[in-house]
């Protein structure tokens, strides 16, 4: 066969499919010329219904619950995005979303609702919705304001400042950080974490609308788990670049997490959620918005809130007024009285402060005490400047001696200052004045893990022997964590009693003489709410023998104070 034909039959063979692979290329240029998004689709047949959770004919806005719940259709649609007439937005990628309205009292609302289509397109409609919504926390909004507006910061030098614990359905473990618990100032030992410390917290009214602003100078302390959002990754916390600039609105909703099913969650959390708005944070970046206020004062808040990427776990934040400033603890001091009783008023003890143990309680008190407590004049009285506990011998509540004990629990509580107690204690063997605090958790944590601290126990066994104890885990009974000073004249003079209880320790003192201290850590029960207790029992267990010769004697009380 001749070559060159060959040859000629093979390159027109190749022209031909050159030009095909040509032809074809060039068309699927073409095309992704054209069509670089897909069709371009436009969201047609928009529609939006709304269901107020609770309406009826004789409750036409609904049940006070606030909820309404939208559903959106529409054809060529890929995503959904509610807009509320506050700024904020839910996106619904199904059309459907439940969106709680927290303003007091029945409101209109004009909701628009967002459909997006292919190519970026979008298409929009309204709905009008009026409902009543019940819930109300006024006084929140004022201790997180102050009325106007009110700054906060992290209470680094708390142990616990910020914990993570379990989010299930156990009571006795769900509402507090019982798997990780911060030491103070933890996070300062560490440049990665060290930004926590410089959060500032503002939160404020305009009109009627509360806001909050967080100042984190430019650095957020990111959960590793969320590292991207700011455009980073990290195998462990860290601080990252991430700008926090803006007052965000905030609204409060009743909460509904799993502590509100606690059989005593009114001990547990105020139940009144921190909702903020365009994704919004409390200092700690967990992909979470919404937070729940277990407990909150005029300086001192406790909140939790379930991790967004992690809804086993809850974390726990505590803030205080006070810029945290990591000082030694010789350096601490409390100034600021924030709550007393001078007892310048005679008849019975202020109302408003204080309340009785009234009984003579299980296995007297626990100790075998030989007294009933009244609140009888005769036990207990304001006159001519002090209050006067008075124990008797008489029979009284099946008991052969009468007494009183106040206490100021569900009245007053606090967690650290200075305590000072100006008193003069009662004579008589048997005899046994005290005042003490103890843990406000005392229902959920029983004694001794709700913590104890004795200011002053004295015994009339043992005169001018003045005691300082502290009870918790392992050391409560005969073995409690006590110190002891003699004191000359504690039932013939007054003496202030005074304790100074900080994140890093308690000391307790008779006159400016220590009588004992403690190194306060986080695994100590010494870090949380306590009250305040003033009692005068007769014998047990650390009172002994009762002097027969008795009738009655007084502990006087001058004042008391307390610092922060």
């Amino acid at each position: 066969m001749n070559l060159h034909f060959i040859k000629t039959i093979e390159m027109k063979k190749y022209n031909k499919y050159f030009v095909f692979l040509f032809v074809l290329l060039f068309a699927v240029s073409c095309q992704k010329d054209d069509y670089t998004f897909g069709d371009i689709t436009t969201p047609t047949n928009l529609k939006v219904t709304a269901e107020i959770v609770g309406k009826t004919a004789d409750t036409p806005y609904g049940d006070g619950s606030g909820l309404v719940k939208f559903v959106g259709t529409a054809d060529h649609t890929i995503s959904y995005k509610y807009v509320y007439p506050d700024g904020t937005s839910d996106n619904s990628p199904n059309g459907k979303m439940t969106k709680r309205f927290t303003k007091t009292g029945v409101n209109k609302y004009t909701v628009t609702l967002v459909a997006s289509g292919t190519g970026g397109v979008v298409s929009t409609t309204t709905i009008d919705v009026e409902v009543k919504s019940d819930f109300s926390d006024e006084e929140a909004v004022k201790l997180l304001t102050g009325g106007t507006s009110k700054k906060w910061y992290w209470a680094a030098a708390e142990p616990g400042h910020l914990g993570v614990g379990q989010n299930d359905g156990d009571a006795t473990k769900n509402f507090y950080g019982n798997y990780y618990q911060a030491g103070p100032f933890e996070k300062a030992a560490s440049p990665t974490s060290s930004c926590l410390y410089e959060n500032e917290l503002t939160f404020s009214l305009d009109g009627d609308q509360l806001k909050l602003e967080l100042n984190n100078g430019g650095s957020t302390f990111f959960n590793a788990a969320f590292a991207s959002v700011a455009g980073g990754s990290s195998p462990d916390d860290a601080c990252l670049s991430y700008s926090t600039a803006g007052a965000k609105n905030v609204s409060l909703s009743p909460s509904e997490s799993v502590v509100m099913a606690n059989p005593k969650h009114a001990e547990q959390t105020r139940g009144t959620m921190i909702n903020i708005a365009d994704g919004g944070f409390m200092g700690y970046y967990i992909g979470q918005s919404s937070y729940e206020i277990l407990s909150i004062t005029a300086n001192r808040m406790v909140v939790r809130a379930v991790m967004g990427g992690n809804p086993a776990l809850a974390w726990y934040h505590v803030f205080t007024t006070t810029k945290p400033t990591q000082v030694p603890d010789t350096d601490v001091d409390y100034t600021n009285l924030v709550w007393s009783d001078e007892f310048n008023t005679d008849g019975a003890p202020d109302a408003a402060k204080w309340g009785y143990n009234l009984g003579t309680g299980d296995n007297g008190w626990g100790n075998n005490e030989k007294q009933n407590y009244t609140n009888s004049a005769t036990n207990v009285i304001v006159q001519g400047g002090s209050l006067k506990i008075t124990a008797k011998k008489e029979a009284s509540g099946g008991q052969a001696y009468s007494s009183a004990r106040l206490v100021s629990d569900s009245k007053f509580k606090f967690t650290y200052g200075k305590i000072e107690i100006r008193a003069k204690l009662p004579t008589g063997a048997g005899t046994w004045p005290a005042i003490w605090m103890l843990g406000q958790n005392y229902a959920t944590k029983p004694w001794p893990a709700c913590g104890e601290i004795d200011i002053m126990e004295h015994v009339g066994n043992n005169q001018n022997v003045v005691l300082g104890t502290f009870h918790y885990p392992g050391r409560s009974g005969g073995n409690a964590d006590s110190g002891s000073k003699t004191i000359a004249n504690v039932s013939t003079e007054f003496h202030v009693y005074k304790a100074v209880w900080s994140p890093a320790s308690i000391k307790i003192y008779a006159d400016e003489i220590l009588i004992h201290s403690i190194t306060n850590t986080a695994a100590l029960p010494f870090n949380s709410d306590f009250f305040l207790i003033l009692n005068v029992a007769m014998g047990g267990n650390l009172g002994g023998n009762i002097d027969p010769a008795f009738t009655q004697s007084s502990m006087e009380i001058d004042y008391v104070r307390v610092y922060q």
